[in-house]
Parts: C-alpha cells; sequence; structure tokens
C-alpha cells in the first residue's frame, strides 16, 4: 500500500501572497485586491494594504514643502530641540569635568582667531557657569524662535541659519573689539540674535508687522551696552549674519532651481564672514 506525501506547495484554489508564493494569503489589499501574508500587510484608513501599493503611493504622493522650499517640518520643532539639548549637555560637563577645561578648549577669544577659527562655532553651546540666567534666558528665546522659524524654513535651512549667526556673531566680537583680549566668550546670545534678524526679514518678506520685533531687538541690544559682562559685538554680528542668511533663503525666486539659489546664498553668506575674519586677522 502506498500512502500520498503532503505536499508544501498550497493547492491551486487557495490564495497566495505575490511576494511569498509559498504562504497561504486570505487577506486582500484594499487598493489592488491582490492577497497580502501578514509580513506584506500595511495597516491602512481601512483595512489593510500590501507593501507594493504603500510603496507606489509614497512615489506618487507629492513632497510637501515649507513656504521656503525646505521639506515641511511637522510635529515638534526636531533641530531646535537638539540644540537646547547640546547646549544643556554641554553645561552639564562644564560643571563636571575639572580644570574649567570645556571652558579653556572651546571658547572664543580674538587671539584664537587665526590658530583655532573652530572656536567661532564652538563657543556658541557654552554658557557663563557664574550666571545660570544666562543659559536659561538663551535657550528659551530659542524655545520660542525655533518653534516659528524651524517649521517656515525647514529644518536643514534653519540648522544653517541658526550656525552661520553663531559663528557671524564671534566674528562680530573680532571686528568690533579694538584689540586681541585672551578674555573667552561664550553663549548663544550671537546665534539667538541670528534668529531675531531672520525673522525679521522673513517678516517683511512675508508682509507682517515687524514693530514689535523692532522693540525686542532694541530691548536686547541696549542690554549689552549697560549690563557688564555682554559682548553687544557678538549680539551685533549675529544679528547682521542671521538676516543676510535669512535673506539669501526668503528672496530666492521660487522655482525648481530654488535649492541651489539658497543654497549659494546660503555659501555666499559664509564666505562673507570667511573674507571678513581674513582681512581682520591680517590687519592686526
Amino acid at each position: 500500500m502506498s500512502y500520498g506525501i503532503p505536499s508544501a506547495e498550497p493547492s491551486a484554489d487557495i490564495p497566495v501572497c505575490p511576494r511569498h508564493p509559498d504562504r497561504p494569503s486570505y487577506v486582500r489589499c484594499q487598493r489592488c485586491g491582490r492577497p497580502a501574508c501578514p509580513e506584506c500587510q500595511r495597516t491602512a484608513a481601512v483595512g489593510f494594504q500590501c507593501v507594493d501599493c504603500v510603496n507606489e503611493q509614497k512615489r506618487t504622493t507629492p513632497a510637501y514643502r515649507s513656504p521656503y522650499g525646505g521639506a515641511l517640518a511637522v510635529g515638534r520643532p526636531l533641530v531646535t530641540f537638539t540644540i537646547i539639548g547640546l547646549c544643556v549637555l554641554v553645561y552639564i560637563l562644564q560643571w563636571i569635568v575639572p580644570g574649567d577645561l570645556i571652558f579653556q578648549d572651546f571658547a572664543f577669544a580674538n587671539a584664537f582667531a587665526a590658530t583655532e577659527p573652530w572656536r567661532m562655532l564652538t563657543a556658541a553651546f557654552l554658557h557663563s557657569q557664574g550666571f545660570l540666567l544666562h543659559i536659561v534666558l538663551n535657550m528659551y528665546t530659542l524655545w520660542i524662535f525655533g518653534q516659528a522659524l524651524e517649521p517656515l524654513l525647514g529644518r536643514i535651512r534653519f540648522l544653517a541659519v541658526y550656525l552661520l549667526s553663531a559663528v557671524g556673531g564671534s566674528i562680530g566680537y573680532l571686528l568690533l573689539t579694538p584689540d586681541y583680549p585672551l578674555s573667552g566668550v561664550v553663549g548663544a546670545s550671537g546665534a539667538i540674535f541670528g534668529l531675531f534678524g531672520a525673522m525679521l526679514v522673513v517678516q517683511r518678506h512675508r508682509g507682517g508687522d515687524t514693530r514689535q520685533l523692532w522693540i525686542l531687538i532694541a530691548i536686547n541690544g541696549a542690554i549689552g551696552f549697560f549690563v557688564p559682562n555682554i559682548a553687544w559685538q557678538a549680539h551685533l554680528g549675529g544679528l547682521i549674519t542671521g538676516g543676510l542668511a535669512a535673506a539669501a533663503i526668503a528672496y530666492a525666486p521660487r522655482g525648481k532651481n530654488q535649492a541651489l539659489l539658497q543654497a549659494g546664498g546660503l555659501v555666499l553668506v559664509a564666505g562673507l564672514l570667511a573674507v571678513v575674519t581674513w582681512f581682520r586677522i591680517t590687519a592686526g
């Protein structure tokens, strides 16, 4: 007597997954109607769709853009929160690392402009340990303006404006300080003023009211002249740099070359900062 061996292959009348023909699949895609095994099912608004239909829909759905061409930053302002997190982390390290090494290695002073130019950026992530409100006020202002600007500009463009403004603040201090003091300059204030300048440009470009911004800039700018140990030069440098960077983004003509023109404008701003720094260093 012979006995039949059951086949591992499903019979012809049993639906199988097109991507995995060895798997019986009784659930069908709500879009194309083909069977889909559990591995190939994706939850849809109604029922399930197969992975092929989901991928096809992603390819054909247009990407939403911010008013200035950046990828629309939906949800939480991730770049803003990341910068705040880095500043808080560095501030904690300033207290933990012995010998004030964080400050000594990353704070900016004019004397380091030629030999250690990266300090122009790293100084924006350090804050005064003797004045807690220094980091608190800076991070609060960054949180307020970041939530407004990051969705408008897009994450990458917002980050570019912030970093350029941070460097521009250090260069402002370099240009407007007559000598080369060895005292270090730290803080995100230059970058924050860059966001002031960026918001001013964006508001003006969008036809919004800028009077309150001017008042805010005037009040914060005046504080630097009346409160000791505040580098008003960095505030002015950041403000101008942020305005120029935002103008390169906001006033780039719309079209398929918009992103390229914006990138070129930001590169020009960075180049201008480099040239100004070089002239200041060579002039002594």
